[in-house]
């Protein structure tokens, strides 16, 4: 017999020698707690719980299966044990995502009777017991949004929107709630829901729904019909009569317009926020069916450049990273669309050692990608090469179906734009793929040779559905959106026709300053003579309507 062999039955002595002391060891404590129940009773658990070496197994319950963990597994074993309950931790509270799969009630919560703290049960979330989570959530997002708080605080005592009667459909995080929360502070009241089926943080919901300031009804994970039923219950409300719409997207001011006429006549105000909703606004103005003002804040300079540039710059990674665990250096990637989403994700990608394509329609964009050091082509050009696919148009079909049948085998698809029209993704639901969900948002759609391509987000907005966005960026698009609601609420009769209109130029400026402090930054001030010289207030604004920043 070698000597390793000998070694070999030694160790398996030794350790059977210990297992049977650490059984003696546990007994005896055992015992010792026998009739000292009142002194020792945790001492005795705790030991029965973390000394006995007999096989125990615990059941872990996941999204779409359940896996059997032993109390001691192999190292392999404790890595993926730690990885899964890591991840369900995030999953659970974290801001990244309310992975409502993950959740062990699956009852809709349609379904549910559920009441906050003062009895109401006007609301319709996931789950109201969510609510402390979702408080300490909102709490961290004011640490940086001093502006929007400083806005508050000015405002407050003046209820510059007391009468106003909001009703919203936004992204639902605790960004969304410091928003939320000003304009109550400010003197409106709220009725809220969701603006994208993935992006709510279900925690938020229902702190907000606890608080009783907003009467909320969204959650993560909706159906198509959950989505219209929730803007509906929003706004059909007895006794409750919208003056103010906060859109996103523009769903809820269609729903109004095509569904309660007379209560589109009556609103006073319509804000929107996103490309989409812009384009359908114009649309309606274009052919005189908008009886009422808009503020188109999408194209104000805070939200161009801060919202969609600087803040894609850094989700985009933020939500691929998360999603796919993917390196990005000599990677092939495809942008569709160079436009301040466009430029904000390329930079990043650029960054990071990524070899970017850009595909445009527009000349001028076009030739700033080209100066930017970007190759444009058509995507069909680079369809069979690239790695990742992203598309931020706001545009239809910029992806089809023949596309994706030539995309390479792991090709990661996503949309960073707010429609999940982009996308074709309703030409993958057919018999001949199979789609098999991977995790939270990340979808891997089979064809029949074997190709997968990853889909993240069913084709919806990927830094709000898999990620977070930056909070200090939301700031500044929420006091925005907070100036735009206060200025069409309080302006007087004439002032703003039946038409779509930009921030004024001095809200922008405004909405700019109120941040600068955060960075302890010091404004130069124009003397009497520079600002005669430039034809210029000293207190702006400092550019005209047509300047380009």
């Amino acid at each position: 017999m070698s000597d390793s062999a000998g070694d070999g039955k030694l160790e398996m002595k030794q350790a059977s020698k210990e297992v049977k002391e650490s059984e003696n060891v546990a007994e005896k404590y055992s015992a010792m707690t026998v009739g000292k129940t009142s002194d020792m009773g945790d001492l005795s658990s705790a030991f029965s719980a973390v000394t006995s070496h007999k096989p125990v197994k615990k059941q872990i319950q996941f999204a779409e299966e359940k896996q059997e963990f032993s109390r001691f597994p192999t190292k392999a074993g404790r890595r993926s044990l730690s990885r899964s309950i890591s991840q369900s931790s995030t999953d659970s509270y974290s801001s990244a995502a309310s992975y409502t799969d993950s959740s062990d009630d699956e009852t809709s919560p349609r379904d549910k009777v559920q009441t906050n703290s003062k009895g109401s049960s006007d609301f319709c979330v996931k789950n109201i017991k969510q609510s402390e989570f979702g408080r300490r959530e909102i709490e961290i997002a004011e640490q940086d949004m001093s502006a929007l708080v400083s806005l508050r605080k000015r405002a407050q005592g003046e209820k510059p929107l007391a009468g106003a009667k909001i009703v919203g459909c936004t992204h639902i995080t605790a960004q969304t709630a410091v928003l939320i929360e000003t304009l109550v502070a400010l003197g409106a009241q709220c009725r809220w829901t969701a603006c994208n089926i993935y992006s709510t943080q279900n925690e938020v919901a229902a702190a907000l729904s606890e608080a009783g300031i907003s009467i909320m009804f969204a959650w993560k994970g909706e159906s198509e019909d959950d989505f219209w039923w929730c803007i509906d219950r929003c706004v059909n409300m007895e006794g409750w009569q919208a003056n103010m719409i906060l859109d996103d997207g523009g769903d809820l001011t269609h729903w109004v317009y095509k569904k309660y006429p007379n209560v589109f006549k009556k609103i006073r105000g319509i804000v929107e926020e996103s490309v989409t909703g812009v384009h359908r606004l114009y649309q309606l103005s274009k052919a005189g069916k908008l009886c009422v003002p808009a503020m188109n804040v999408n194209d104000s300079v805070t939200k161009q450049k801060f919202d969609n540039l600087y803040c894609c710059r850094e989700s985009i990674l933020d939500g691929l990273k998360r999603t796919t665990d993917v390196m990005f250096g000599g990677k092939q990637v495809v942008v569709c669309g160079y436009g301040e989403v466009g430029k904000g994700c390329c930079a990043a990608l650029k960054a990071l050692g990524a070899i970017v394509y850009i595909t445009e329609i527009d000349p001028i964009c076009a030739l700033q990608a080209c100066m930017d050091g970007f190759r444009v082509v058509k995507l069909n050009e680079v369809i069979r090469q690239v790695d990742v696919v992203i598309t931020c148009t706001g545009n239809k079909n910029v992806v089809t179906r023949d596309q994706l049948d030539r995309m390479k085998n792991g090709c990661i698809v996503c949309n960073m734009g707010h429609s999940n029209t982009e996308i074709d993704v309703a030409s993958l639901r057919t018999p001949e793929l199979t789609w098999e969900r991977v995790r939270s948002q990340v979808d891997h759609v089979i064809w029949p040779d074997g190709k997968r391509v990853v889909l993240l987000a069913e084709g919806r907005l990927l830094n709000l559905s898999c990620s977070t966005v930056p909070t200090f960026v939301l700031s500044i698009t929420a006091t925005t959106q907070a100036l735009a609601l206060i200025e069409l609420y309080n302006a007087p009769e004439g002032r703003y026709k039946q038409d779509v209109y930009l921030l004024p130029k001095k809200m922008d400026e405004y909405v700019a300053s109120l941040h600068l402090p955060t960075f302890d930054a010091h404004l130069t001030e124009l003397s009497d003579e520079q600002a005669k010289y430039l034809g210029l207030n000293k207190n702006g604004p400092f550019k005209p309507n047509y300047y380009r920043y």
